[in-house]
């Protein structure tokens, strides 16, 4: 995971995540600010920044790792599903 300092007005750190690693910001189920780079399979958020988890209607951090807190979790990858055989012919 790699940092980087930003130059706005509140001067937050950016984190930069691979999109494999399961946290809430790259679950496709958490709805709080990031960009997705698809090609690079990375996701940057604010090391601060919050959301709302969609399945568990509760706010949740970032960098919450679900998996260490809530065994239920339904964490989903961000990539979008390989298209099927029957999706490729149409």
């Amino acid at each position: 995971m790699q940092t980087l300092q930003t130059f706005e007005t509140n001067m937050g750190k950016k984190l930069i995540v691979p999109a494999e690693i399961k946290i809430c910001a790259t679950c496709s189920y958490w709805d709080g600010e990031r960009q997705v780079d698809s090609d690079l399979r990375v996701v940057v958020v604010d090391e601060s920044c919050k959301g709302q988890c969609l399945v568990q209607s509760e706010c949740r951090q970032a960098m919450t790792d679900e998996f260490a807190f809530y065994p239920d979790c339904l964490w989903e990858h961000l990539a979008p599903d390989e298209p099927t055989d029957d999706e490729k012919k149409i």
